[in-house]
């Protein structure tokens, strides 16, 4: 390796990343002696949701693709392990860098500190408290081993402070959200889905497992959309994962009320963003897509580890209850878009992040 070139493994794994990873790739690749090598681990194998992204978002193909997918968490993390540390023995990169909160990103950052490699942690400092959450254990322990932080929020900055990791040898970075960047580069590419849309609708995804693979959970979830159908329209893409819960439980997907249609990628999630009326979802990132979008959001959680949108009153936790969703859903409905409170930085974190990286 030609001593002035920074070699980077990449760690991508579910759909979120590889929204993320395209607009930071594509600031790392504006230096010419960074060579970023892309590790595609395989946990989202829908085609639909995972080379859907890669092809619309022009992310560079995968060098490694490692089709992991469908095992529990240990076995799944585990395996990853195992293939990603060969790749790391093989290129010897200077940098890991792992996005988010997924068994994909623990594995990465594992695998490199375990080969003495170091790791950046892109949406590093979130939390939402709940260790039941495999995702909270995988955001834990990945900014615990980390050795550049890159925060998307000063909440997230405040987090790492009150844990001690500004006090130790990571360097902890205020980068903005990257997802911002990508609302802001693809929103003039986004276009209509195949479908035939409502003129109103409320824009709604489920995919969590506490959700989806409870069926006591999922049949609550199900009464409040249908109920709520009954003001309001929804439109819901259907997460595979929740698809075969539907099944399994016997769901008349074909003549629900609540409008199912196929996985979308992230320009045509973008379309349904800007022509809805509000956002329902258990989904992470959709909670801020929603907020960059200027629409109110619904999450159908406990809680989030975006709680500054919370705060500001710009996203309404309300959990599985029935009434409590259909209480805020009517609360929400008409409601002026109004968000005068600017979070996540300016839209250029994958700049800062590239700067940052090629300095060290």
């Amino acid at each position: 390796m030609n001593n002035h070139t920074l070699k980077i493994v990449t760690i991508l794994g579910a759909r979120p990343q590889f929204i993320k990873a395209a607009v930071v790739s594509r600031a790392l690749s504006k230096y010419p002696d960074i060579q970023e090598i892309i590790v595609h681990t395989g946990q989202h194998f829908d085609p639909n949701m995972s080379q859907l992204f890669f092809e619309e978002m022009q992310l560079p193909k995968p060098s490694y693709h490692f089709d992991i997918h469908g095992l529990p968490h240990g076995a799944l993390t585990g395996r990853m392990m195992e293939k990603i540390e060969e790749v790391l023995m093989d290129e010897k990169p200077d940098w890991v860098l792992v996005y988010g909160d997924t068994d994909s990103t623990l594995a990465g950052a594992l695998a490199a500190k375990k080969l003495h490699i170091r790791v950046a942690h892109v949406e590093a400092g979130l939390r939402s408290y709940n260790e039941a959450m495999p995702e909270e254990i995988n955001r834990i322990l990945t900014d615990r081993i980390s050795d550049l932080l890159f925060c998307p929020s000063e909440t997230a900055m405040n987090q790492l402070c009150k844990e001690g990791r500004l006090a130790n040898d990571a360097k902890v970075v205020m980068s903005g959200d990257v997802m911002k960047d990508a609302a802001r580069q693809f929103a003039p590419l986004m276009r209509k889905p195949a479908t035939t849309l409502p003129d109103r609708y409320i824009l709604c995804t489920l995919h969590r497992t506490e959700n989806v693979d409870n069926p006591q959970v999922l049949n609550q979830l199900l009464y409040a959309l249908e109920q709520t159908c009954n003001s309001s329209p929804i439109v819901c893409p259907l997460h595979p994962h929740t698809r075969k819960s539907l099944e399994t439980i016997g769901y008349p997907i074909d003549c629900s009320p609540i409008q199912f249609i196929e996985p979308v990628g992230y320009l045509e999630m973008l379309y349904l963003l800007n022509h809805c009326t509000l956002v329902m979802t258990d989904s992470g990132g959709l909670q801020k897509e929603a907020y960059y979008m200027r629409k109110y959001c619904i999450t159908l959680r406990n809680e989030t580890e975006w709680t500054e949108l919370v705060g500001c009153g710009y996203n309404h936790v309300v959990g599985t209850e029935p009434a409590a969703i259909l209480q805020t859903v009517q609360n929400l409905m008409d409601v002026p878009p109004v968000f005068p409170i600017p979070l996540y930085g300016d839209g250029h974190a994958a700049e800062v992040i590239a700067e940052t990286m090629k300095g060290r």
